[in-house]
């Protein structure tokens, strides 16, 4: 039961067929010239190509028309999505590759790649059910696009469950194609939404139903033969369970803490069954990759940074938005392109957090040529990590604002490891006394060594996201911290390591030996 094209979508949807029909023959000469299917293999991509408003996926960010089933049908989505489901999953799989897709959660890994690793030699033998898991847990600080889509555009995250779990063969095992059966029942998607998103949740319970409703989803899923249900899973909006492992762990009924990895959710996951968590939007925007075409979406941004990309812009701007644009966009162009600017104009601007509250501060020298993609920031010793930008303005306290980070990492640390536990304690203690300037200099390398050893010794990325934003403090601000430092000496009087202050000991506090 398949959505006839409208007249507003008629356009879209005539380029959006005619890509679905050629696709076919781009991916056999690809096959051809390519050895590994990797983004490093995708055609090179400029960043000139500017998006025009019929390029955005996500066609209701702002609320103009319904979430409902009809008004989503009338802007595309559900559109030939039989014809999607009954080709083979290499193809489907090859486009998303083709594509240049990298997960939007963060850590920016090549989706097409990680999608494919659900179908692993003999996966056809494997009669363990097989799931898809989509982290609708959005927790970093500053991070508003999946609730977005949940909020706005749920039928593009539903229809995107299926496609993408046509892809993994979420419900394909035991099957030899979609429409020979046999008598194992179908399996499932489950949404993990996080527990505080009450009004999201609703809204795409409700477009669920009416995907069940329209034969969308259920038995016989748009009329292929392939049977598909998602099911949604309230979280209770732990920051850790964001993390893939510790996500399935709450999903079974566990307090949330990762998993060691190896094995990895592909070979062991939910259930101790194959398993695949991926991002809100990196699922979403999967069906319109297929329907428009791999290469459609690699015109945009620059080589192995390739397709759209909602940017969650907040802090000291004139209008705060969340907005879908082209990957390597400038930041200063995407700043007041769509936020209106800096408040009090771009000189005023002290610095900006590029990704997320887990990523390395950048300085305003840096911001003036920055690209917005994957590399560019890794490049500057940051990170894209969700695309939430946090911008600062001169009446910035920085240190404060850092300190503060550190104090939310330490509460949300699951303890399971010891670098984490302890040291995001240490690290939220010594930042509050670096905010009042209580401390040594000598200290702040101290600090840099700290973060050092928590980064890469503990079991999930909490450790680096609670050091990262220290680092690129010391690594841009350090005058800022030694200034505080002298301050409070003129003010207080000298403190030794530990924030003591001279002649503590004869009062009978502790000082650390040798001081």
């Amino acid at each position: 039961m398949l959505c006839a094209p409208s007249t507003k979508a008629a356009t879209l949807r005539t380029s959006a067929t005619r890509a679905l029909a050629t696709s076919t023959s781009h991916h056999n000469a690809a096959q051809q010239r390519r050895s590994m299917a990797t983004v490093q293999d995708a055609p090179p991509a400029s960043h000139a190509k500017e998006l025009q408003d019929q390029d955005r996926i996500f066609t209701n960010l702002y609320g103009h028309h319904g979430a409902d089933i009809k008004s989503a049908m009338k802007y595309g989505d559900w559109y030939k999505t039989k014809e999607i489901l009954l080709k083979s999953h290499d193809w489907l799989i090859s486009e998303i590759k083709t594509s240049g897709l990298r997960g939007r959660g963060g850590a920016g890994f090549p989706s097409g790649m990680k999608w494919s690793f659900m179908n692993f030699k003999g996966w056809e033998n494997d009669t363990k059910p097989r799931y898809l898991v989509v982290n609708a847990d959005e927790g970093e600080p500053g991070t508003c696009k999946d609730r977005e889509i949940m909020r706005k555009d749920p039928h593009k995250l539903v229809e995107g469950c299926l496609v993408a779990g046509r892809m993994m063969n979420v419900s394909s095992y035991g099957y030899t194609t979609p429409m020979k059966r046999t008598s194992v029942p179908n399996v499932r998607a489950y949404i993990y939404i996080r527990g505080e998103f009450y009004h999201e949740a609703t809204v795409l319970q409700r477009a669920i139903q009416e995907a069940y409703k329209e034969g969308f989803l259920g038995k016989n899923a748009c009329g292929s033969g392939y049977d598909f249900d998602v099911f949604l899973h309230r979280g209770m909006g732990a920051y850790v369970c964001g993390e893939e492992t510790s996500l399935i762990e709450s999903l079974e009924g566990k307090p949330g803490k990762p998993r060691l990895k190896p094995p990895f959710p592909a070979a062991v996951g939910v259930f101790g069954c194959p398993s695949t968590v991926a991002n809100v939007e990196t699922v979403a925007v999967a069906p319109t990759i297929i329907r428009r075409g791999a290469n459609w979406f690699n015109q945009f941004g620059r080589e192995r940074n390739a397709g759209t990309k909602l940017f969650c812009i907040s802090g000291h701007v004139e209008h705060p938005v969340t907005v879908e644009e082209r990957m390597s966009i400038p930041l200063k162009e995407l700043i007041e392109k769509h936020a209106g600017g800096v408040r009090g104009g771009w000189d005023n601007l002290k610095a900006v957090i590029p990704g997320g509250s887990s990523t390395p501060i950048l300085p305003k020298k840096t911001c003036d040529e920055q690209l917005m993609d994957f590399d560019a920031l890794k490049d500057n010793q940051s990170g894209l990590g969700t695309a939430a930008v946090i911008v600062m303005d001169q009446s910035t306290d920085v240190v404060r604002a850092i300190s503060r980070l550190s104090k939310f990492y330490h509460h949300e640390s699951c303890g399971q490891c010891t670098p984490c536990r302890e040291g995001s304690k240490w690290t939220e203690q010594i930042m509050q006394r670096f905010e009042k300037g209580q401390a040594r200099e000598r200290e702040i390398d101290m600090m840099q060594e700290l973060t050092k050893q928590v980064e890469g010794h503990t079991i999930c990325a909490l450790g680096e996201a609670f050091a990262w934003p220290i680092q690129g403090l010391i690594r841009h601000f350090r005058p800022e911290l030694e200034a505080r430092i002298r301050d409070h000496d003129k003010r207080v009087g000298p403190s030794v390591a530990g924030g003591w202050r001279e002649g503590s000991e004869k009062h009978g506090m502790l000082i650390s030996p040798g001081q």
